[in-house]
């Protein structure tokens, strides 16, 4: 004859006290403990940087637009039609990666 079990049956003692996974709360606070300080501070250093740059990426998009633009007029004989239609691709490349910034960093200011 067997008699009961002494044990409830669980690998551990305290494993019926907690959820097995983590709530949104509790996963938000565990994320924040794990994470190094240094790789949050360089994770800022990046974000800063990344949307210093969006001036320079735009302007570089213009520049190069403007160029491409003259190149062909010349190569072509259509002054001014292809620079000014090629600037406009420069300027719209250009806010393109002004709006992916802003986009960005409107995330980043949710999470964080």
């Amino acid at each position: 004859m067997q008699s009961a079990p002494r044990h409830s049956g669980d690998l551990s003692h305290d494993s019926a006290a907690s959820p097995a996974h983590p709530t949104g709360v509790q996963r938000a606070a565990l994320e924040k403990s794990i994470i190094d300080p240094t790789a949050r501070a360089s994770r800022r250093a990046y974000l800063g940087l990344s949307s210093a740059s969006v001036g320079l990426e735009l302007g570089i998009s213009v520049i190069i637009g403007l160029v491409l633009g003259i190149y062909l007029d010349r190569a072509l004989g259509t002054t001014p039609w292809l620079m000014l239609l090629c600037l406009g691709f420069g300027f719209t490349a250009g806010f393109r990666g002004v709006l992916r910034a802003v986009r960005r960093e409107d995330r980043e200011a949710a999470r964080g």
